[in-house]
């Protein structure tokens, strides 16, 4: 046997081992990673969404979280029944957040907050249901007092104390059931909250952009005996097609919201890339002196 023929007999009995980095060194490399990855999850995937107000009760109530699906309106369009996370446009008046202590760690904090997906509810960020899309006619009320999306009253059977009848219709107020014809502009919607006895929404502020939607509400996932999923009631089944004319209107006032002062499990899809990445340094490190020692002669 030649001196070369020795040698790759030598590295097949004896393969080198691989140089190990030290936990100390590994561990901040893989938490920046899952970092990086709960930060790009945050930005065009899922975001966990923090309720602050009762606008959407019982739907959602006051410390739910939600999960918004940022990324399936870049393949279709809202659909009537959806609950949708939102910034409100201009018209729209910005809902009072509690500012906390305005402390640098405070900041720092926020902002770490905001970038996985954990910051507070932001003053023009809302949550509603949408009602009626472009095109559509939508007004208040029938002989039943319901509301009519092109000449279809809806039973809504998620309503949770409903404004009163007997109220007149005040600018900039949701205080009345009553609002007259709007013909929602293509690329808009109306939207409502379930609680419409104290929801500031489209009645009184007008339809909001599909462009300011942030993404579509899904599902609850905390507190732990909420968990459900946010489904389109067949209230909107068999609404007929958007005729022509009518005449629009609308401006007002806000309501809920976004983010989250601190993490709970309704941002446990947000940060699970930590974990995993964690896990996996574990159960690798653990793993590969066993494999190493198979492999010696």
């Amino acid at each position: 046997m030649d001196r070369g023929e020795i040698g790759q007999e030598r590295r097949r009995r004896f393969p080198r081992r691989r140089v190990q980095m030290p936990l100390w060194q590994e561990l901040p490399l893989l938490l920046i990673v899952a970092f990086c990855l709960a930060v790009l999850i945050r930005s065009f995937l899922l975001q966990a969404f923090f309720i602050p107000s009762g606008s959407m009760e019982n739907t959602l109530l006051v410390g739910d979280r939600v999960l918004v699906n940022k990324i399936v309106y870049d393949v279709r369009d809202p659909k009537r029944g959806e609950v949708v996370v939102f910034r409100g446009p201009e018209a729209w008046a910005p809902q009072p957040v509690d500012g906390g202590d305005p402390g640098l760690f405070n900041k720092i904090g926020r902002t770490f907050g905001d970038l996985i997906g954990v910051s507070r509810p932001g003053a023009k960020d809302f949550i509603k249901r949408v009602i009626a899309v472009g095109g559509d006619r939508v007004s208040c009320c029938d002989d039943q007092g319901r509301v009519m999306v092109n000449g279809k009253g809806l039973d809504e059977p998620y309503i949770y104390d409903n404004s009163p009848l007997d109220v007149a219709p005040a600018a900039g107020e949701c205080r009345s059931r009553q609002f007259a014809e709007v013909v929602v502009p293509p690329g808009e919607l109306f939207v409502m909250g379930d609680h419409r006895g104290v929801s500031q929404d489209a009645r009184c502020q007008g339809p909001i952009p599909v462009d300011n939607v942030v993404g579509r509400a899904f599902v609850i996932v905390w507190p732990q005996d909420r968990w459900k999923n946010l489904s389109v009631p067949d209230t909107f089944d068999g609404i007929p097609p958007p005729t022509s004319g009518g005449a629009g209107g609308g401006s007002g006032a806000p309501l809920p919201s976004q983010g989250s002062p601190l993490p709970g499990k309704g941002d446990i899809v947000v940060t699970m890339p930590i974990f995993a990445s964690v896990l996996f340094l574990a159960r690798s490190r653990r793993g590969l002196p066993d494999r190493q020692r198979r492999l010696r002669p």
